[in-house]
């Protein structure tokens, strides 16, 4: 048994000799780091240079976020009477606000916002209570709104910016589509207008009127396919239907005629029929 033991618990001289190399690296690796402290110091740090750099920081950032605080604000405003709904950019630099209160009003604008009362102006966020106070005393906006019905079938962008929640933006769209169908033959019409929405068009329904004679009709027999395509309400493939019809059968002699084009629906001949002339 002893014996047993003794040899299970005894080491050759080749063992003897790892075990040795083995605790002689581990010991080695355990005094490196108070090698490198011994051999490596580290460089002191000069406060007094350090104290008198940092002295000029607070100066300098000081100096830009003021520049930016006031992002070229006037700070010497002229006040006057305005009209806060046709202001030019000029004239509210003039009257002390910053380019960024003025982008946020025109985005307002362009977006058909509009200001009907004094208090209107106050409720856009880039106006300060303190701007706002300063500038109340000298707004000015008629009291009623628009003095007349607006005939849109001939009004220019003046005119339909007087129209509750109309911009200058959603007044030129309403100019533009105008032109592209040859005047509007109902109230209605406008909501196919990009942006304007049932709860625009209720907004200034009331406040609106036609003039059908000025609406601009078109001879079917003689249109081209340019003057056929202008129109919203007709596909290529239906205005080229038409005409490759036309050349095919001859002239259409009413809107019944055009039904025989496969590819034109009821509805859309509803839509196209005011601006059409057979003769």
């Amino acid at each position: 048994m002893k014996s047993s033991l003794k040899n299970y618990l005894s080491i050759t001289k080749k063992e003897w000799n790892g075990l040795v190399v083995l605790v002689m690296l581990v010991v080695l690796v355990m005094l490196v780091p108070y090698a490198y402290r011994l051999f490596h110091k580290d460089k002191i740090i000069n406060f007094n240079n350090f104290n008198a750099d940092a002295t000029q920081l607070p100066a300098e950032d000081t100096t830009n976020a003021a520049i930016n605080a006031e992002d070229t604000k006037n700070l010497h405003p002229t006040l006057f009477a305005f009209n806060p709904n046709h202001l030019p950019v000029e004239e509210w630099l003039k009257l002390g606000l910053s380019q960024k209160q003025i982008d946020v009003l025109k985005h307002y604008q362009d977006k058909g916002g509009r200001f009907y009362k004094k208090s209107d102006v106050q409720k856009i966020y880039s106006i300060t209570p303190d701007d706002y106070k300063r500038l109340e005393p000298y707004i000015q906006l008629p009291a009623d709104g628009p003095t007349g019905i607006i005939d849109i079938n001939h009004a220019d962008s003046a005119s339909l910016v007087t129209l509750k929640g109309i911009g200058p933006a959603y007044a030129m769209r309403i100019i533009r589509y105008r032109d592209k169908l040859g005047g509007f033959y109902s109230k209605e019409q406008l909501k196919e207008v990009f942006g304007i929405d049932e709860e625009h068009y209720l907004l200034i329904k009331d406040a609106i009127k036609l003039s059908p004679p000025a609406i601009h009709k078109i001879n079917i027999n003689k249109a081209t396919f340019d003057d056929l395509r202008r129109y919203p309400y007709l596909s290529y493939k239906q205005a080229n239907a038409i005409l490759q019809y036309r050349s095919e059968h001859g002239d259409y002699d009413n809107l019944d005629d055009m039904k025989d084009v496969a590819i034109l629906d009821e509805a859309t001949l509803n839509k196209v029929k005011p601006y059409l002339m057979f003769k």
